[in-house]
């Protein structure tokens, strides 16, 4: 089944920590160009963020997509001291086929994915089928491509 996870960074070598976790990640079919965003919500003077979407092909759950981003997070160095605080590491699960769960930690459908200009822009460039015609009106916030990994 098709799965989407949102991958960021605002801390170090933020291209190469998305390089390494996008390297680390089974069943890859495709990665979106890299954006530059503002860090959203959070504490003050964060660097801003880059973010991709990955596009896999997988059988696996939800569940374990998330246990391997915490590894990755984990990995990279990541302490969730903050609510949206710096990371040099992000890994949200977006989308897994059309699984649904609304669990404590976890819910498919992201939540949030479909008010952050920094999700869907790079989804519409994998999967512009799944995002709603006219996104970009409803969505706040600035966006910067700037080309591949």
């Amino acid at each position: 089944m098709r799965a989407f996870l949102g991958l960021g960074s605002n801390v170090g070598d933020r291209r190469a920590a998305l390089r390494r976790a996008v390297s680390s990640l089974p069943d890859v079919v495709a990665v979106s160009p890299v954006y530059e965003t503002e860090p959203v919500g959070g504490p003050p003077g964060q660097r801003p963020y880059l973010n991709v979407v990955v596009e896999l092909a997988t059988e696996r759950p939800p569940r374990e997509l998330l246990e391997l981003g915490g590894r990755l997070e984990a990995g990279a160095g990541r302490v969730r001291a903050e609510r949206f605080g710096p990371r040099p590491l992000d890994v949200d699960v977006l989308l897994v086929g059309d699984q649904k769960v609304d669990e404590p930690d976890l819910v498919v459908p992201h939540p949030r994915m479909w008010e952050r200009r920094f999700v869907l822009a790079p989804l519409a460039d994998l999967a512009p089928e799944l995002v709603p015609d006219g996104w970009e009106a409803h969505v706040s916030g600035e966006v910067s491509k700037l080309g591949t990994l």
